[in-house]
């Protein structure tokens, strides 16, 4: 034997052919990975699985209907010494119980992977083996189940600005994916069989509609991303990835005369059918049929549906069809768009629904989303005052008209951070988070805020909740790495950014992220390779370039790529420029960025709590007094 393996794979020896694209996955992911596979001629056989088994760092058991049997011996008595060693860590192939005495460990479940590595079931176990390997393993116990019920409890001690993380990586973060929940269900977006691909818009936009008004009742619902990441998927596979228990599926059928709609609820796992109807009704019945879809599957799923319930349904909706049908090609741009003529025409929609109905909440929404967004990402700097006045009035007015709306709090908090008011963003997110427990949309930025103006328990905990109700979102995995790296866990953030890019090769932000990571473990190569991989018109990847000159020690050329960011005009980079001068140890010329910054509006003074690359200047009584000017809790 050459040296000790990391990880064991016990199995029975007749599904060999089904265990090597996992073990080639393993072994992908970096895992030096032993198996009886590798005995070669002439060995004594026993005494090397015996010798491997005893120095593996992690011991996966696969059980399947022939390790499960009579023939089994083999794989139970390797399980029972991994076991005993605190290294046994059980999957399953197919559909069994592990043998008696084996069962008090819940079991991933790996029966309908077909070999994709970004498939959070695989995820899960690649989290699982590092953490093995790192002799941090804590297995799960319990009965066992059909999928992985996975406890996501995080260890976080206190300190300036360092968070320590309990399994970070393996079972916590990474794996919101538990055994299906009952209450649990995904909307799948909608058939759109008009014959015209324009009206997409539209039957996405009732699958849309069912989701919000389905969380208002007190289901779990699975977010638009992580659905529409399955879509092409037979319902139990994407039952499984999405860990429903319940799916609803539909179509839309418009025309200028009719419209009709088909809706199914089905079991996730075996597509038995819990209720289905057809409507077809006149075009202007729309939100009729979508209140009605709402009200039965909630009862379908015994939902008690009490007055408060049933008003919940249309919170923040209208009567009238055609200004609904503006909302839904409003937010379609939002999800496709983001150049400045494209918020023009948002605000002209939701200005010409609100026309129709004075009292639409979702359309004052849509209308505060689309004015704070343009200025604090792309407006001139003499209209962000009253774009963001405009934005704050249409969210108090969808607060007025409806109360119990999370949605319009969520809007606030990010114009609380336009106007440089953190005190009031991490209030306004509170508030929505205790208004809409369950909507993804406001889940996701609230995890994000929570890190950056509150505290990492209260952070952890919220991203925890918007993954597991969007676990194929690429872009949480972003905001998790972000919130990693800026809590000093360089290695987790690493992991994360990584899971995002399986999920989403494109979301080259992620490359921002791993980078920043690397080079605060003192990794340059590493980094800069990152860092030339965000793509060269990212306005971030200069000043990634002076950091990592900085924090190499070449002072000179930190110096003249500072200079030529101060020289652009086309963005605003006072916050960057202050991460610059303080890792060059210039602490005035930092100050005097920052208040640059603070002038200028700069949207970078967000991270200014917890940003590791402003450690050098945190101790300057300067630093405290920027933090009580832009209210920053303490």
């Amino acid at each position: 034997m050459t040296g000790p393996a990391e990880v064991f794979v016990s199995y029975k020896s007749e599904d060999r052919a089904r265990l090597k694209p996992l073990v080639a996955a393993l072994e992908a992911e970096g895992f030096p990975v032993w198996w009886d596979a590798r005995i070669g001629g002439g060995s004594n056989w026993r005494q090397d699985i015996e010798q491997h088994l005893e120095s593996a760092a992690c011991v996966i058991v696969v059980w399947t209907k022939r390790s499960v049997g009579p023939d089994g011996e083999f794989v139970r008595d390797e399980a029972a010494r991994a076991r005993r060693r605190g290294v046994y860590l059980p999957i399953r192939l197919d559909e069994v119980d592990p043998p008696l005495g084996f069962g008090e460990v819940q079991l991933l479940s790996l029966k309908a992977w077909k070999g994709n590595p970004a498939d959070p079931n695989f995820r899960a176990l690649v989290d699982a083996v590092r953490s093995c390997q790192s002799g941090k393993w804590a297995a799960p116990t319990g009965t066992a189940s059909k999928s992985p019920a996975i406890s996501r409890r995080v260890l976080i001690a206190g300190g300036a600005g360092t968070v320590a993380v309990a399994g970070v990586g393996a079972w916590a973060l990474l794996t919101p994916w538990g055994s299906a929940v009952s209450n649990r269900v995904a909307v799948m977006s909608f058939a759109n069989l008009s014959g015209d691909p324009s009206q997409a818009y539209f039957s996405d936009g009732i699958a849309e509609e069912l989701r919000g008004a389905l969380s208002r009742v007190g289901l779990e619902v699975i977010g638009r991303a992580s659905c529409d990441a399955v879509k092409d998927l037979a319902i139990p596979e994407a039952a499984a990835k999405l860990g429903v228990a319940n799916i609803l599926t539909g179509s839309v059928r418009r025309s200028s005369q009719t419209i009709r709609v088909d809706a199914q609820l089905v079991n996730g796992a075996d597509v038995v059918e819990k209720w289905a109807q057809t409507y077809d009704r006149a075009p202007g019945d729309t939100i009729r049929i979508q209140t009605d879809i709402a009200t039965e599957v909630a009862s379908a799923l015994r939902v008690a549906l009490g007055a408060a319930k049933k008003v919940a349904i249309a919170l923040g909706g209208t009567a009238n069809a055609e200004a609904q049908d503006l909302i839904l090609q409003c937010r379609k741009l939002s999800r496709e768009m983001t150049s400045a003529d494209s918020f023009q025409r948002r605000i002209a929609l939701a200005d010409a629904a609100i026309r129709l109905d004075p009292h639409y909440a979702d359309a004052y929404i849509a209308r505060a989303s689309a004015f704070t967004t343009m200025a604090i990402l792309f407006s001139d700097p003499t209209k962000v005052d009253s774009q963001l006045s405009e934005g704050e009035a249409a969210a108090r007015k969808a607060i007025a008209i409806a109360p119990a709306l999370g949605g319009p709090h969520s809007v606030l908090a990010f114009n609380a951070q336009g106007r440089l008011n953190f005190g009031a963003a991490l209030r306004e997110t509170k508030m929505s988070l205790a208004l809409a427990p369950n909507d993804t949309g406001v889940l996701n930025s609230a995890s994000r805020n929570l890190a950056l103006f509150g505290t990492p328990a209260e952070a952890f905990e919220v991203a925890d909740r918007s993954r597991a109700l969007d676990p194929l979102n690429a872009a949480l995995y972003s905001y998790k790495a972000e919130m990693l790296f800026y809590l000093r866990h360089y290695p987790q953030a690493i992991d994360a950014a990584k899971s995002s890019l399986r999920l989403a090769p494109t979301r080259l932000i992620s490359h921002l992220f791993i980078g920043d990571a690397f080079l605060q473990l003192g990794k340059p190569a590493q980094a800069k390779a990152e860092y030339g991989l965000m793509g060269a018109d990212n306005p971030l990847r200069g000043p990634r370039l002076a950091l990592l000159a900085a924090r190499t020690g070449d002072q000179s050329g930190a110096e003249q790529l500072a200079t030529q960011l101060k020289q652009r005009a086309d963005v605003t980079l006072n916050y960057q420029l202050a991460e610059i001068f303080a890792q060059l140890g210039d602490q005035d010329r930092a100050f005097a960025e920052l208040a640059e910054a603070v002038r200028a509006r700069d949207s970078g003074l967000a991270y200014l709590r917890v940003d590791p690359f402003l450690d050098p200047v945190r101790g300057d009584p300067r630093f405290a007094a920027l933090l009580k000017q832009l209210n920053f809790t303490a």
